[in-house]
């Protein structure tokens, strides 16, 4: 005899519902007695109930569990656990992700989006006034909620799970206010300005509080940075204090799809972008524009990354900026260099109107991980939400490993003409140009200047000191664009060394009418 706080779930044969995104599996509902026929009203009363259910290989991408909730709920708590079998070597266990829609419903792009945490936690809670970091404080009200798991691998035994929901009745807290950060922090006028826009809390799969970011931000030279928590806009109504004069603290979100990541960069505060599709079914142009109408840019993130899930799969048409450079610098890093540098040669033919700068960001979680390394350096016209973004949708950046090191990179003409990195240096196509770059902090790294061509200059090892200036003379017949990366030593072989630093690239001749 089963006991009436347990619920059993079987799929098998229960047909998928696809609502417009990935394929997704509701299950049976899971119902509680109301505070006056379960409970005596007593504030603080609890029921209880267990959800077990198993989930076969190949299960859809999310599954529900839907939850009726009663009047007089003060609180939701939510605790899971699963199995994890051993596999063999190289096929993936079991992960199951978490999270939670209220009764305005899963509707993709809808407004029941109550908080995720991934895999990150094992158990939450959300009520009025207060949450599990990850999820958004609110009313609990009366409905059918959505308990959301996400298989994000399932091992071919399956993955059995269990699910304990325990209610608590009573008056519900007073909502808090959201406070956010201000979009402009004191500034120097037009300069440069160093970010990093790819940083988790551990308001999702991070483990730093937002002071705690801050304090390493500020250590590491950034003047700015950009929420990006997981598939969660939980963390923007706690950055307020983080923020100040020095530091510019700009809203967003990391998209984590099944097929690649997109970090929203500076959208309005309390924006939410939906992550609940793939590639094949089309959705992807829908919140990219969703992103740009809250004031934020699309910038795919680690496109190469090795991650299941996390390598790009929906094209750049969308693209503001593109992420090149992620964290300590990788083979897969190396890989999106190149493949970025392809799309600069593809936009030549449409005279450099339609290319897609490039980025690069710590995509920091915890300790050991450096906040800052890499961080992308913005010529912007003040520290403002606006100006910041302005510059990196106009490429008028570069990408450095640390605060330590500084680039100044320019083309020039025989008539004074000039261009930075961004911009494009008008002159007719056999016009002498040079390229300059002077470097402070980079010991003995070389540099490269890059053309449409491949890399056509290498520089000795620059001193010891780190500073030095090299110059290099083309023409825009010869060079459609000119970049310059920085590159650490080598340790043996042909291959080049780790990026130290790169710029986007300055575009030369008339281009195309």
């Amino acid at each position: 005899m089963c006991d009436d706080n347990e619920v059993h779930h079987s799929i098998g044969g229960r047909a998928l519902f696809v609502t417009g995104a990935a394929a997704a599996l509701t299950l049976g509902s899971v119902s509680f007695a109301s505070a006056a026929d379960g409970t005596d009203g007593t504030d603080g009363d609890q029921q209880t109930k267990t959800v077990r259910g198993t989930l076969p290989a190949g299960s859809p991408d999310f599954v529900y569990v839907p939850l009726e909730v009663p009047s007089g709920v003060r609180e939701i708590k939510v605790a899971y656990t699963y199995d994890r079998p051993s596999v063999p070597t190289g096929t993936p266990g079991n992960a199951l992700d978490i999270g939670i829609f209220d009764e305005r419903g899963t509707e993709l792009g809808g407004k029941g989006f109550r908080g995720w945490s991934g895999g990150a936690r094992t158990e939450f809670f959300l009520r009025a006034d207060d949450a599990t970091p990850g999820y958004i404080p609110g009313p609990v009200r009366e409905g059918t909620w959505h308990i959301a798991l996400g298989p994000y691998t399932v091992s071919p035994q399956g993955l059995s799970y269990e699910i304990t929901i325990t209610l608590t009745y009573g008056e519900q807290g007073e909502a808090v206010r959201p406070a956010y950060p201000p979009s402009r922090a004191k500034g120097r006028g037009r300069a440069w300005y160093r970010g990093d826009c790819h940083l988790h809390s551990w308001y999702s799969d991070g483990r730093r509080t937002p002071a705690e970011i801050g304090a390493l931000a500020r250590a590491a030279g950034l003047d700015f940075i950009n929420t990006s928590e997981h598939n969660t806009h939980a963390a923007h109504a706690h950055w307020a204090d983080v923020a100040g004069d020095d530091l510019l603290v700009l809203m967003g979100e990391e998209v984590t799809t099944r097929n690649g990541h997109v970090v929203a960069l500076g959208t309005d505060p309390g924006t939410f972008v939906d992550w609940r599709y793939r590639a094949r079914d089309n959705r992807f142009g829908r919140f990219a524009r969703q992103i740009r109408r809250a004031g934020g840019l699309v910038v795919p993130a680690h496109p190469h990354a090795t991650c299941i899930g996390c390598n790009w799969k929906f094209g750049f048409g969308e693209a503001d900026a593109v992420e090149v450079w992620n964290g300590p610098y990788t083979p897969d890093d190396e890989v999106a260099l190149a493949d970025w540098d392809g799309m600069l040669v593809a936009s030549v033919r449409d005279g450099g109107r339609d290319w897609i700068p490039a980025m690069g960001n710590s995509d920091a979680h915890r300790n050991p991980d450096p906040v800052g390394s890499p961080q992308t350096v913005v010529l912007a016209d003040d520290l403002t939400r606006e100006a910041i973004q302005e510059g990196i949708r106009a490429g008028r950046s570069y990408v450095a490993e640390s605060k330590n090191v500084s680039l100044a990179f320019t083309v020039s003409g025989g008539r004074g003409e000039h261009a930075g990195i961004g911009e494009r240096l008008p002159v007719d196509r056999d016009t002498p140009v040079t390229a300059r770059l002077e470097v402070t902090g980079a010991p003995r790294c070389t540099v490269r200047f890059v053309t449409d061509q491949g890399v056509l200059f290498t520089s000795a090892p620059l001193p010891v000191a780190g500073a030095g200036v090299v110059e290099w003379r083309t023409t825009p017949s010869y060079a459609a664009y000119v970049r310059a990366e920085l590159r650490h030593e080598t340790a043996a072989g042909p291959l080049p060394g780790a990026l130290a630093a790169f710029t986007n690239p300055i575009f030369l001749g008339r281009g195309v009418d």
